[in-house]
Order: C-alpha cells, then sequence, then structure tokens
C-alpha cells in the first residue's frame, strides 16, 4: 500500500491534538481523498455530514477508553485509528465517482487491483494507515512497517465482506496490515488486545485501568 499521503500529512505539526479537531479531521480527510485522486484518477465524493458525524461518534468512543493510553501509547494509537476505520467504513461517508471529472488530469500512475476493487475502502484505509504512521514518527521517532498483506487482493476482498457484515473487523484487518496480532472474536474491545494485555499483567496497577 502506497502512503500517497503521508508526506503531506506529516507537516501538520502536532498530528496527535489536530486530528481530535472536527475542522482539521476533516480536512486532512479531504485532503487525503484528493491525494489518492491526483495519483489514480478516480474521482471521489464526500459527504460532509456523515463525516461529521463520524467524527463525533469516534471522538466519543475514543474519549470512553482513553485511559488505555497509559498502558501501551503505541497500541493505543493503532487502536484509536482502527476505531476511525470502523466508523468510515459503517457510515461510508465516500463514493467513487463512476466518471472522472472532465477537466481531470492524466493521473500519475494506474491504479493497483486493490484500489480498483474497493476504491472507498482504499481511502479510509490509507487515510487510517497514513496517520498512524507521522503519529508513530511524531512520537516515537519511526513508522510501523506494513505487512505483505497490505497489498494482498485476496486479503482486501475478504476486508470488504467481513467488515459489510461486521464493521468491527475494521480494527482487527488494520491490525493485520500493520504486522500485528489481530482479535477476530472481540476487535474493538481494548482490554481484549494482545499489546493492551501484556501491558496489564506488567502494570502494578491494573485496576486503575478505566479510571479517569
Amino acid at each position: 500500500m502506497d502512503l500517497i499521503f503521508k508526506n503531506e500529512l506529516a507537516l501538520v505539526p502536532d498530528l496527535r491534538h489536530r486530528l481530535r479537531q472536527l475542522r482539521w479531521f476533516r480536512t486532512t480527510f479531504r485532503n487525503s481523498a484528493r491525494a489518492i485522486t491526483a495519483r489514480y484518477g478516480i474521482r471521489f465524493d464526500i459527504d460532509e455530514k456523515k463525516l461529521t458525524r463520524i467524527f463525533l461518534d469516534w471522538v466519543e468512543i475514543v474519549n470512553a477508553q482513553k485511559s488505555y493510553a497509559q498502558l501501551d501509547r503505541a497500541d493505543f494509537i493503532v487502536y484509536a485509528a482502527g476505531l476511525a476505520l470502523k466508523e468510515l467504513i459503517k457510515q461510508a461517508p465516500v463514493q467513487a465517482a463512476e466518471a472522472p471529472s472532465p477537466n481531470a488530469s492524466t493521473p500519475a500512475h494506474p491504479a493497483p487491483e486493490i484500489v480498483r476493487f474497493w476504491p472507498e475502502g482504499f481511502v479510509y484505509t490509507n487515510f487510517c494507515v497514513c496517520s498512524i504512521a507521522v503519529l508513530f514518527e511524531q512520537e516515537f521517532g519511526e513508522a510501523p512497517a506494513l505487512d505483505a498483506c497490505a497489498d494482498d487482493l485476496r486479503t482486501w476482498w475478504s476486508y470488504k465482506e467481513n467488515t459489510a457484515e461486521m464493521p468491527s473487523y475494521a480494527v482487527a484487518y488494520l491490525d493485520r496490515f500493520l504486522g500485528a496480532e489481530p482479535n477476530w472474536l472481540a476487535p474493538d474491545l481494548p482490554e481484549e488486545r494482545s499489546a493492551m494485555q501484556r501491558a496489564l499483567k506488567a502494570s502494578p496497577r491494573p485496576e486503575a485501568i478505566g479510571r479517569d
């Protein structure tokens, strides 16, 4: 998966706090979709009302689980991005246009199979993966490596089918794309994540988790 928007997103200082502001979230998401359009020539229509609702729902869910960031900050970043991906897939604010704009320029690259197969899903996933990569670089100095399955069309077939039935699987697939161990039984529960369980066992005060 080519992280098309990563370099541009990296120019945003303190991305962690910016993404938790509605205006910045909407702007960066739109710019991410535009970057994909410029590269592959696929135009997208974005429902701004749905995008606003997704942001509000996502912030509410993340705030309810934010105490887990104390256990494993890196894993919580991935988990929070997975929750955003879940809401994007569930509420579907993006629709690929059937025909390119008459004024569209020639795309820079032919679209890969996974982009042609599920362009909307690619927009959602690429935005979340680029955000994770930049957040990791800003906070830890290095972005996580992508697993080979992120470019595997068969994986994307199952990704699309399974998230259509159960949007919370988006969290598990994002973990898989980043080479982590997914939890397929309860993918959106932070306490069931392998990294969080390891951190809980190592924490001197596990009973504090869940309290503000």
